[in-house]
């Protein structure tokens, strides 16, 4: 998948949202609902009402980029449906947008070496 970096922050909106919305109501939504700049280069993450869709937002520095996503024979894992949003790392993030379970996903936190060798 084109995806800008796995430095990006990833943020998941857990309340389904209507899919009819393009990258404009998309983007007011970010703006009103979830209270964040969608102009930061953040993923924004937005869920259907069928489990089986999803939809990315997010500013690549030059336009709004959005991408849907369904499934064929199951469903994403999603998150309970509460108000707001919710992080994902970029493993995790991989792993949902793969139609794993993400929730079993947990990245390895590598430290810098305190000395050469």
């Amino acid at each position: 998948m084109i995806f800008p970096s796995n430095r990006v922050r990833i943020l998941v909106a857990t309340q389904p949202v209507d899919f009819r919305k393009g990258h404009d109501g998309l983007t007011a939504m970010v703006q009103t609902v979830l209270r964040k700049d969608p102009f930061t280069g953040t993923v924004f993450v937005f869920r259907a009402k069928r489990m089986d869709r999803l939809k990315l937002l997010y500013w690549d520095g030059s336009g709004l980029v959005m991408a849907y996503k369904r499934l064929e024979d199951t469903t994403f894992t999603w998150p309970a449906i509460t108000d707001g949003m919710m992080a994902l790392n970029h493993a995790q993030f991989e792993a949902l947008f793969s139609g794993l379970d993400w929730r079993k996903v947990k990245a390895l936190e590598a430290r810098p070496p305190a000395a050469a060798e």
